[in-house]
């Protein structure tokens, strides 16, 4: 009977010598399955049928030599068989076919999974149980084997990630999916976190229905933090680099290509982000001025053939406004090796126009303020001069000297506060007529003082004259002329006529109704400070008239342009 069923089998059997190395017999299934006639293996050896020589054959799968000299991949499960009491006992195998899919996960191919950091798991979905593999137990801290359900073992999962998790798998299982998803897990022995990922794929029955899942675990906290290390590194370079106003860039050597990687890229150059960066190409042609292209090209030649450092700085026009800016670029060549060509350029752009107009201004200021106090040393000198002359004492030098510095300082802190380096002609007015008449409420002079005329700001180069020119006329007139009683009064107006650079400042000044009038016997330094001064530094026209009824003055002087270098808003 039992000789029947070995012959009649549908499955491969073999009959084992007890040493594993000979096959007693081999039924008709199996010879067939090995491409030999029935009863033709009876006796072989075990090393002349497997392909790599194995002199004992062991349960497993094993690679078979068939007939035709093809190699065929089969299962053995060996046990032993009955024994009669008489010598050592033979061994029955059970051979059966391999498929692919089964070759692939076979015992062999485990320690590559083991050395590539990958765990199995196995879920079924009846029991609920999960099985895992000895490097799985090891990563998620369970025993290997049956070691949890799955109730249990999700609760290692970080609890806001739970949702997600939940939501990628039944997406993957309406679909009839494999899935995937990295989560911070706590391990079930020790309690430490990790980072894994964890893939995986549904199974199905004979009827089709979901019988459980299989997949792979695998420790991804390194990679983890490594990225995260990444992440906060360029993102510290990103603040730098913004705080610093610097554009990144990437030239891609071999296709003329450019990244621009941050918004400050878009704002130099005046470009959109959707348009994206520019090449070497069209950064040469488009960009950068005529003008500066040479030196920027030999700057590029030299870096690539030397030591792959490019530092250079040139003018490219702003692609929105069509205005010309000055650059500064820094970069780095980048090779696969030392002897080959690079591949890539990274490196930096910055902005310095606004620098370079400073550092102009700055220069121009500070002639501007070397001419300025040479002229103010010489007007100092002739006051001095002046006065002396003109004083009868001590006091009445002291009291002549301080005012004309007075109103000297006055003069020049207007011109240091502002802007532009300009004065404002009704202030300097206002101040040197405040102190001799009284105010109304609302801080205006008070009616015997008419101020007729529209802003002017007057530059640096001839506000301080006519400043003093104004102290001058102000403390004539407070001292002999309409300001010395209280019913006279003054009128000063002006306007700014055609002609020269900026137009020509028409200015009055007209007394009245104070004391009688006459033609001084002696000129002092007013006189001359209004004559000489206005008519050498102003090139101003000046006429002076002393009727009985109040004295007069009117002046022509040219204002000259704004010097645009001179104002840090520009």
């Amino acid at each position: 009977m039992h000789e029947a069923v070995f012959a009649g089998a549908s499955i491969g059997l073999a009959l084992i010598a007890a040493d594993g190395r000979t096959l007693r017999d081999a039924n008709p299934f199996l010879c067939r399955l090995l491409g030999y006639m029935p009863g033709s293996l009876a006796g072989a050896s075990v090393t002349t049928l497997l392909t790599d020589r194995t002199p004992v054959l062991a349960p497993g799968i094993r690679r078979w030599r068939r007939a035709d000299g093809n190699g065929v991949d089969l299962r053995l499960t060996i046990t032993p068989a009955p024994h009669d009491g008489r010598g050592d006992a033979d061994l029955v195998a059970v051979v059966e076919p391999v498929d692919a899919d089964e070759l692939v996960r076979a015992e062999q191919n485990r320690d590559a999974l083991v050395a590539a950091g990958l765990g199995e798991w196995r879920w079924e979905a009846t029991s609920g149980q999960v099985s895992l593999s000895r490097r799985a137990g090891r990563i998620l801290g369970y025993p290997a084997g049956r070691s949890a359900r799955w109730s249990t073992m999700q609760t290692g999962f970080v609890s806001e990630d739970h949702e997600r998790i939940h939501g990628i798998v039944a997406a993957a299982l309406a679909r009839r999916e494999p899935w995937e998803f990295e989560s911070r897990f706590t391990r079930g022995n020790d309690g430490m976190e990790v980072a894994v990922g964890v893939r995986g794929a549904p199974t199905y029955g004979a009827d089709d229905t979901l019988t459980g899942m299989v997949g792979i675990v695998r420790n991804v906290t390194r990679r983890i933090e490594a990225q995260k290390l990444l992440r906060e590194r360029e993102q510290r370079l990103r603040v730098a680099t913004s705080l610093a106003s610097l554009g990144i860039f990437e030239w891609h050597l071999l296709d003329d290509a450019a990244v621009w990687e941050n918004e400050r890229m878009f704002e130099i150059f005046g470009r959109r982000a959707e348009e994206g960066g520019v090449g070497k190409g069209e950064f040469l042609n488009r960009f950068l001025h005529p003008e500066d292209r040479p030196h920027v090209r030999r700057a590029i030649t030299k870096a690539l053939r030397e030591d792959g450092i490019l530092k250079v700085s040139g003018r490219i026009r702003h692609f929105g406004t069509g205005a010309w800016r000055s650059i500064e670029m820094a970069g780095r060549f980048e090779r696969d090796e030392p002897d080959r060509l690079p591949r890539r350029l990274i490196g930096v752009v910055a902005d310095v126009t606004d620098r370079l107009q400073a550092q102009e201004r700055q220069t121009l200021l500070i002639r501007e303020l070397h001419h300025r106090v040479k002229n103010t040393l010489a007007t100092v000198q002739a006051i001095v001069g002046s006065t002396a002359r003109t004083a009868s004492s001590i006091d009445s030098f002291y009291e002549a000297f301080v005012g004309r510095i007075k109103s000297l300082s006055h003069t020049h802190s207007v011109l240091t506060e502002d802007t532009w380096q300009t004065a404002k002609l009704h202030g300097l007015l206002v101040n040197e007529l405040t102190p001799y008449i009284e105010t109304e409420e609302d801080g205006s002079l008070e009616s015997r003082v008419s101020l007729i005329g529209p802003e002017v700001d007057l530059p640096s180069d001839i506000a301080v004259p006519i400043g003093m020119a104004i102290h001058e006329l102000t403390t004539n007139a407070a001292k002999y002329g309409a300001l010395s009683t209280r019913q006279g009064r003054i009128t000063v107006s002006w306007s700014i006529v055609p002609g020269g650079e900026a137009g020509i400042l028409q200015f009055a000044w007209c007394e009245s109704e104070g004391p009688p009038v006459s033609v001084p016997s002696r000129q002092g330094f007013g006189s001359r400070l209004l004559q000489r001064v206005l008519t050498t530094q102003v090139q101003a026209e000046v006429r002076s008239e002393y009727a009985p009824e109040g004295f007069r003055l009117s002046m022509l002087a040219p204002l000259p342009a704004r010097n645009a270098a001179l104002n840090p808003l520009v």
